[in-house]
């Protein structure tokens, strides 16, 4: 087959239209970059900390969204993009960005930990307190990293008042010896957890990840989403009715609507139709969200 039978794919991915059947559904389930507007301005807002000069009071940044919002995936994004660690000329390890999580509660040494753990480092948990804050700033500072960034920050609310305190005086106190930007990933619960001292209030910025609306943006999106999908014939997805369904059963969620426009090219290679129909999309409104468990039909 040529691949330039294949203009609706992104010309990367036009031969992975040539493969076979088992190929193509392996490649649907390989993670793949689908950059957007919003996600944009928060990556160039993350490489301007990169560059911001060291001052005693460095700025930080809270990045909220609902959960399943892609949160997560674009501070991987950021990594692949600026926080490859690599050797300079002095033969010296450099990480430029350090993605640590949050651990299910407020604790101050489980943070710790979970820093430790990005640098592969030896550490006994059972050490001080103070003796595993040591060994992060020196491991932050001679590893020269830019930006210090808590995934799942909201789970910092699980805690007394008083944890909760510990623990954000200890990344005041980071930010403060390191001269390094702070950046908190979460749910909007993570606002919330600023608000524990005025203090770290004004030290963060707060940028939301919000809910898609169905509009022109919505269907520039589900352009791309069909660009990197392997199936032979167009599906048009970004037509008025295809657009409408898909918004309405993934509730303009960019998780939920990247499982069901994948469950649904699945479908259609499967089937050999080779592109995603409404019958196929209708067929897969059992991943609409539920309070309850969706049970799958076998």
């Amino acid at each position: 087959m040529s691949e330039q039978l294949y203009d609706h794919i992104h010309p990367e991915f036009r031969h992975i239209a040539c493969l076979s059947m088992e190929e193509r559904l392996e490649f649907l389930d390989q993670p793949r970059w689908i950059g957007y507007q919003a996600a944009q301005q928060i990556l160039d807002t993350l490489q301007g900390l990169m560059r911001k000069p060291k001052q005693p009071r460095m700025p930080n940044l809270l990045i909220v969204g609902d959960s399943n919002q892609g949160k997560t995936t674009l501070i991987r994004r950021f990594y692949e993009l600026c926080g490859t660690p690599y050797i300079n000329d002095e033969a010296d390890p450099i990480k430029p960005v350090i993605v640590a999580e949050a651990s299910s509660n407020a604790d101050e040494k489980r943070l710790y930990c979970s820093i430790l753990e990005r640098f592969h480092a030896p550490y006994r948990p059972t050490d001080p307190t103070t003796k595993l804050l040591y060994q992060v700033i020196h491991l932050l500072r001679e590893c020269r990293v830019r930006i210090l960034a808590i995934d799942e920050f909201h789970s910092l609310l699980t805690g007394s008042a008083i944890k909760q305190r510990e623990v954000m005086n200890a990344i005041k106190m980071l930010c403060n010896e390191l001269a390094i930007p702070i950046v908190g990933i979460g749910t909007r619960d993570a606002v919330r957890v600023l608000h524990t001292d005025p203090q770290h209030a004004s030290r963060f910025d707060v940028v939301e990840l919000p809910r898609w609306e169905l509009n022109k943006q919505f269907q520039s999106l589900l352009v791309d989403f069909e660009a990197v999908l392997p199936l032979r014939n167009p599906s048009k997805l970004h037509q008025r009715e295809l657009a409408k369904l898909l918004y309405s059963i993934s509730e303009g969620n960019l998780g939920n609507l990247r499982r069901l426009v994948n469950q649904c090219a699945e479908d259609a290679i499967r089937s050999g139709q080779e592109q995603i129909t409404e019958e196929i999309i209708r067929k897969n409104k059992w991943l609409q969200p539920t309070r309850g468990i969706r049970e799958v039909m076998l």
